[in-house]
């Protein structure tokens, strides 16, 4: 995954270095440059950024304040880039991943980009692993047979109507005014769209991770977060399947 880095900075030169640095790390793009804390601020609003280098004296809004408005809980991975060594202790107090003084050095800033590549590994565990217990919890939550959803579906198959058992589909994706079930090998042309079935089917066996998908729960082996708005689930069976923010973010993260 690349890294989107934005620079905060009231000195040109000292921007332009920082920028001249990590031109050379093809997992870190500079996404944005800011001149003081009130622009900081309006850009971490605005965008997504995995990396800030926050200089910590800038002309009115200075670095703490930008974590104090901000919350830490809201704020990137921070390394604090500034002149002066006195803040150390208070920088990371606030949970900076590092403290830089300048001028920065490459080598310095290599060992930086390598702690914060861990760092952020580990958050992306946390939340698989954070994933997976939820909906280990969904799955184990009340056994009793739940009412008022189906148990078959009658399809259309060739020359005749068969019946499938709703849990052993797997996965069901969008085709057009149709869904196709997949159940094992077989696929099956279901006449009824997959906003329609979204809505017939077991919510707590059946979840809707992506506009074009809906997945059997019982199905899913792992979980994985890719970026801040996508992500994946992979079967039982080795499909891998698409998901959207809200899925991410919603049915399979919330518990009921």
């Amino acid at each position: 995954m690349r890294l989107r880095a934005l620079i905060a900075d009231d000195e040109p030169l000292a921007r332009e270095r920082l920028r001249f640095l990590l031109s050379g790390q093809e997992d870190v793009e500079v996404a944005g440059e800011c001149r003081n804390g009130r622009e900081v601020i309006a850009a971490l609003r605005e965008s997504r950024f995995d990396l800030l280098f926050l200089d910590i004296q800038m002309p009115g809004t200075d670095g703490f304040e930008v974590i104090e408005q901000m919350g830490p809980v809201q704020m990137p991975v921070t390394v604090f880039v500034t002149a002066h060594h006195q803040y150390a202790v208070q920088a990371f107090a606030v949970n900076a991943l590092d403290y830089l003084t300048k001028p920065v050095e490459a080598e310095r800033l290599q060992a930086t980009l390598v702690r914060v590549k861990e760092r952020l590994a580990s958050q992306a565990a946390l939340t698989t692993q954070e994933q997976l217990h939820s909906l280990l919890m969904r799955l184990e939550k009340d056994g009793a047979t739940r009412q008022g959803f189906p148990k078959r579906l009658l399809v259309h198959h060739g020359a005749k109507d068969s019946f499938v058992n709703v849990g052993d589909i797997e996965w069901i994706e969008a085709a057009d005014y149709y869904a196709c079930l997949h159940v094992g090998s077989k696929r099956f042309m279901f006449r009824e769209t997959i906003k329609q079935l979204s809505k017939t089917l077991d919510p707590e066996k059946f979840v809707r991770i992506h506009r074009s998908v809906i997945v059997n729960v019982d199905q899913v082996s792992e979980i994985f977060r890719e970026g801040q708005s996508e992500g994946s689930v992979v079967l039982k069976t080795g499909q891998r399947l698409r998901m959207s923010k809200a899925g991410l973010q919603g049915a399979l993260i919330v518990e009921p």
